[in-house]
Parts: structure tokens; sequence; C-alpha cells
């Protein structure tokens, strides 16, 4: 199984530019809310056209604007489960599991692929039901049924839990993993999240601007992020300009500081990035220890995030452009004990020393 899109559109200040190849693998497209992701997905089903390219699928050529070939969305024979599943309310569990098996597949055949899927998929006895009887999870199983009986060359998904509490979703995640399990051959899989890619994915591009900037392991992705982007996406709070200084030292304009780096700086470094667990508390000249105050505190189940702002910087004391004020700030985040009173924690208005670690910070060049 084999998978190469190379293709543009354009929407006028908008384009999309992607170029990328997959095997028998989960690739995963993350990115922010209209960048592309689910735009290339929908060129790769035949819903969109591109200007120019080309889209072939194992061997066979969906799409080449050279050669003047453009199959339709039935004859691509691709399976693209959207984020509301798309069943036909009209017909049953049964008949919509059917409704993408191909018209010439004999009826006993078409029958064993149906009672196959509703097997795997945990549906025997709702066959006769309709979606509106359907909890969502179970319509959810249904979709999921009815892509792997179309015995499609290609598995799409775009952003299948977006619209599910957390709860549903841990469970929900389970038949995917079924579907995974049973299907051999290439699956894209189109999420903002980046913890669910991971857990699904071999390779992940992040996406942006409806460019693909890097293609890598999600272990690559979180520990070595090569551009702005794909730091924010991996989970990264705290991302800024950065300018090179000397070989071990980077300016950094929003926050007012100079920082020591372990790795070699760049000659042209762009950001600089470091996850809100790394820091810690600092004493006064320690490398990288800085004079901060607390002007924001959250809290959720097991941490607090800290708003911090650099002592001295008057672009981190007052609000007045909230943009402004979060790009001036470091968010800090602490782990709390569980059953204990968080009072050992920084609490709004605090001033404290903390610590910039030198050998936890990304920098990248675009």
């Amino acid at each position: 199984m084999s998978l190469e899109v190379d293709i543009r559109k354009s929407f006028g200040s908008y384009s999309l530019d992607v170029a990328f190849s997959a095997g028998d693998e989960t690739l995963g497209f993350l990115g922010a809310s209209g960048c592309g992701k689910s735009l290339t997905l929908r060129c790769i089903a035949g819903i969109e056209k591109p200007d120019e390219g080309r889209i072939v699928v194992n061997g066979q050529v969906f799409f080449d604007s050279e050669q003047r070939i453009n199959l339709t969305p039935q004859q691509r024979k691709t399976a693209l489960l959207f984020q509301n599943y798309m069943l036909f309310p009209n017909l049953t569990v049964e008949q919509n599991v059917a409704a993408g098996i191909g018209k010439k597949v004999p009826a006993a055949e078409r029958t064993a692929i149906v009672a196959e899927e509703l097997r795997r998929f945990g549906l025997e006895g709702m066959e006769k039901r309709y979606p509106a009887q359907l909890s969502g999870g179970q319509q959810q199983r249904v979709a999921l049924a009815r892509m792997l009986a179309a015995r499609p060359g290609i598995l799409m998904l775009d952003e299948p839990f977006s619209a599910l509490d957390s709860h549903l979703k841990g469970v929900l995640e389970q038949n995917l993993a079924s579907l995974f399990d049973a299907y051999k051959g290439t699956i894209l899989y189109v999420s903002h999240d980046i913890d669910e890619a991971l857990r699904f994915c071999d390779r992940i591009a992040v996406v942006e601007a409806g460019r693909i900037l890097e293609i890598d392991s999600g272990d690559e992705l979180v520990n070595n992020p090569q551009s702005e982007a794909a730091l924010k996406l991996s989970g990264c709070k705290n991302v800024t300009p950065a300018q090179k200084r000397g070989a071990h030292e980077v300016f950094l304009p929003r926050w007012g500081v100079v920082l020591v780096t372990q790795q070699p700086v760049p000659d042209d470094v762009k950001y600089m990035g470091v996850r809100a667990q790394y820091l810690a508390h600092g004493e006064e000249g320690q490398q990288n220890s800085f004079r901060m105050r607390v002007d924001r505190t959250s809290d959720a189940r097991f941490e607090r995030m800290c708003l911090m702002g650099f002592v001295g910087n008057d672009a981190a004391c007052a609000p007045g452009n909230e943009m402004e004020f979060l790009h001036s700030h470091v968010f800090w985040r602490l782990p709390k004990t569980v059953g204990e009173a968080p009072a050992h924690l920084p609490q709004r208005g605090d001033e404290l020393w903390v610590r910039i670690p030198a050998d936890r910070l990304f920098l990248v060049t675009r």
C-alpha cells in the first residue's frame, strides 16, 4: 500500500501546496483550524479538485492535472470519516454498514461482510435500529464499521473526536484501535491535539498555512521540533522570537533578557522555546535565573499554571494589550500534591527567582 501526493490549490489569498508520501502506516496531520489539513483529505477523496498536481494511491492515479485524470469519489474508493459521521438517517445500522460495499459484490458475500464488521465493533443486536436510536458512541462504531466494510484503498479520519467530552473520547478511542488493527494500508488522521496524534500515528506532519513544515515521528516532534509551529503544536507554552548574541547566547526581545544555551546557537535562529514544566526555582546570581513576579495563576486538578512577568520589564507590567501582555510573560507549570492545600505554591503578587534551564531550550530557524 502506498500514497503519493503533490498538489496545489488556490483560494485567492489562501493557497494549499502540499507534497508527501506514505506507506503502510498512520500518518497524522497536526495543525490549527484552517491550516489545510481537512482540505488535503478532501482533495484525496475527490470532494475537492486541486488546481494542479498528482495523487496516486496504491499505484492507481486518482488525479493528474497534466494527464487530465480526475477520478470521481466513487471511482477512488476511499473512506473518509467526518466529525459528524454522516450516517444515512433513513437507513438501519446494517443498511448503513452495507452502503459502502460495491454493487457487484454478491448478496451472500455482502451479508457476510456486514455481519463481520458488526461483530468487530460490538453492534450485534442493533442491526435494525436507525441512527436516531443510537448514542454518539454507537453512531461512531457504525461509521467505522461502514468504512471497513467498503474495503477502501485508503482510510482518512477528520478529527473524529472533536465534539466529544473527555470521558467518552477515551472510550471511543478504543474503537479506533480496533479499526487500525484490522486495516492494513495507509491511514491519514487529522487532529489538532498532540496527545491524540501521538497515541495513533506512526508519523506526524506539521501543517501551517497550507504547507507541510516537517514530517517526523511523534518522539522527534516532541523532543526535537524544527519550527515555531511544531514547538507550539507539541505543547510548548513558551515560544518567543530569538536573536543570536553569541555562540551560546540568545537575546529574547519580548522578554527583554539574554539566555545562556547549552547547545550552539544557529546563526539564523528565529525562535526559542522552553516547556512550562522545565522552569524551576532559582537563586540570585545563578545562570539564567531572573527575578519574576506572579501576575496570574490558574489551577487544574494536578497542577498550577503561573504567568510570570520579568521584574523591570515594562511590557510585562500592565495588561493594557492582552496579547502584548501574554507575549512578555513566561508560563510556569508546577505540580500539585493531591489532597494537600497548595499553599506552598507561588501566589499572585509573589516575587521570586526563577531559573530557565540552559539544557532544556529549543532553538529553531523557521
